[in-house]
């Protein structure tokens, strides 16, 4: 059996019903793997972040749920540079099909189960 595969999400809390949707995706029937994420409605705190910095070092990767509110999530954007402090692989992949945002360093996708499924079956 293989291991169960810990995949980290980023995202802004405006978009937090796609991070929904997104974590549907873990019914789908292929290697078992789990969605984590650390979303709060309050500001950032220290410990927050020693929690999220922790949950990301458990993770395999992280896909980031891209969008126009990406550009003003100070939250995504800390989770993000924690994921590549930590060395994790991540991906990008647009929330909306009609919003094609591009976060510098981030490596991003259309969504599909095809672009999510390799990556990460890549982990």
């Amino acid at each position: 059996m293989s291991k169960v595969k810990i995949v980290f999400i980023a995202f802004a809390i405006e978009d937090e019903r796609m991070r929904d949707f997104l974590k549907g995706q873990s019914l789908h029937p292929r290697a078992p793997f789990e969605f984590i994420d650390m979303s709060v409605k309050a500001p950032y705190d220290h410990s927050w972040k020693e929690r999220v910095r922790t949950r990301i070092r458990r993770s395999d990767g992280v896909i980031a749920l891209v969008s126009k509110n990406s550009l003003v999530s100070s939250g995504q954007r800390w989770e993000i540079q924690a994921a590549k402090d930590e060395g994790k692989r991540i991906r990008g992949i647009w929330a909306y099909a009609d919003d094609r945002t591009q976060l510098e360093g981030v490596s991003t996708r259309s969504w599909s189960d095809t672009n999510i499924a390799s990556f990460i079956d890549s982990l």
